[in-house]
């Protein structure tokens, strides 16, 4: 099989990836020369649906369809949301294509908006990513310069205005809802749906919420064509009626026990294994690895044995995680306490917890309360019961939150104590207190 071909990381690292001329050079904006001259609005949204296109933020929703849920003939403002807020821990993707290939998103961002019919983009960032703000911002400057944002670019009847809103750094604004709050200036407690942001979303207006990597997508299917999306990844499973299909280009970031942290564009379906592995130079100091978190934290954890599972929209829920949220893969190793992982997981969910809702704000507090008491050598086996019951009963799923911040704070709870169960109970009749834990300080 001939060696995949770098595509959204393609222009990554050469000496002219960020300014205009250089992106020019390399086909810059030649998909959206074509779809201003060739294709109207409704024939981009059928071709990224074509595509088969899934969100690349965590949720996996399908692109195209999103878009087809604004209002039909609406007189606007319709605005896109462009999300950046990137705080799932452990991951870098959306930050590597902002600072390396702003334009490369920048013309995501247009097609979009050429697609949907909106006049206004917000490019909401991380407070953090100060670099990212600062490239974007010029990369809009040079757009705006040369006919690429304000008014008939491209000598067409399309407009568009778009800005940067630096966030204040909090998790719960990676939540459309919660991004859209945060955007109007208010504390950002996500929204009870519906309505949902395609009928009335930032401002009450018809809003669409897109992540950084996925509007880079958008930029190779309007090129390309969705054939050539469609060619990689990993079709629907014929038994399972409700699975899209993973198609296309995905960045994985590999971090945590490894030698060679990194973040590597490949087809969706790249197993665990092959990433630590090949791309991750294996793991660190020689050691084995004991788990890892396949896609963010939220998404639970998975066990050594389960590192061969596909990492693609589906395969993950076989092994008892939530999806593939962000495909950051974070190891860690045959020395590291599960306590102490779960203990940063259960902290880092307490903290950026907005409160709004009781489940969440209580559960994820006395999770975090459990895992001190553990920590200090005083862990129970009745709470054991109670954590995998907290995780059971909060969330979204189960009906009892307004966003899914809950849903991701019980899965590696619930993944941790089912699969790791017999550390926990050794750990408990030992009674042992950890005097400096390999992970105390991490986040």
């Amino acid at each position: 099989m001939a060696e995949f071909e770098p595509v959204l990381l393609r222009r990554v690292g050469k000496p002219d990836s960020q300014p205009l001329a250089g992106y020019r050079a390399d086909g810059g904006y030649r998909a959206l020369t074509k779809a201003v001259n060739e294709m109207t609005p409704a024939q981009v949204v059928d071709a990224v649906k074509a595509s088969g296109l899934r969100g690349r933020g965590g949720a996996g929703f399908p692109c195209g369809v999103k878009w087809t849920f604004l209002p039909k003939d609406h007189p606007g403002p319709i605005y896109l949301c462009v999300n950046g807020d990137e705080s799932e821990p452990c991951t870098f993707n959306n930050r590597i294509l902002i600072e390396e290939d702003p334009h490369q998103v920048l013309e995501g961002i247009l097609l979009a908006c050429y697609a949907t019919r909106a006049s206004t983009a917000y490019v909401y960032l991380r407070y953090e990513y100060g670099r990212c703000a600062r490239v974007m911002q010029q990369a809009i400057d040079e757009a705006y310069a040369n006919n690429l944002l304000g008014r008939n670019i491209l000598g067409k009847d399309f407009h568009l205005d778009c800005y940067i809103h630096r966030g204040a750094g909090a998790y719960i604004c990676g939540e459309e809802t919660g991004l859209i709050e945060s955007l109007e200036g208010k504390r950002a407690w996500p929204r009870i749906k519906p309505p949902f942001p395609a009928v009335e979303g930032a401002f009450r207006k018809p809003t669409v919420v897109n992540n950084i990597e996925t509007l880079a997508c958008v930029t190779h299917i309007i090129d390309r064509g969705p054939d050539w999306f469609k060619s990689m990844g990993v079709p629907p499973d014929p038994k399972n009626p409700r699975d899209a299909g993973s198609y296309g280009p995905k960045l994985y970031c590999v971090s945590g026990h490894v030698n060679k942290p990194c973040c590597v564009e490949l087809p969706l379906g790249a197993t665990i294994r092959e990433l630590v592995d090949r791309h991750g130079g294996g793991v660190w100091k020689g050691r084995k690895a004991k788990g890892a978190i396949p896609g963010g934290i939220s998404m639970g954890i998975v066990t050594e044995k389960e590192f061969d599972t596909p990492l693609d929209f589906s395969a993950l829920s076989k092994v008892g995680c939530l999806g593939l949220g962000t495909a950051a893969v974070t190891v860690f190793d045959e020395t590291t306490s599960i306590v102490d992982v779960l203990y940063n997981i259960c902290r880092f969910f307490a903290h950026e917890s907005c409160g709004q809702c009781t489940p969440c704000r209580e559960g994820t507090g006395w999770m975090l309360k459990i895992m001190e008491r553990f920590r200090h050598g005083r862990g129970r086996v009745e709470d054991l019961h109670i954590m995998d019951e907290i995780g059971k009963s909060i969330g979204i799923m189960p009906g009892t939150t307004i966003c899914g911040l809950a849903d991701g704070a019980g899965w590696p709870v619930k993944n941790a104590i089912a699969k790791f169960r017999p550390e926990f109970e050794e750990y408990i009749a030992s009674g042992r207190k950890l005097a400096a834990p390999s992970l105390a300080g991490a986040h």
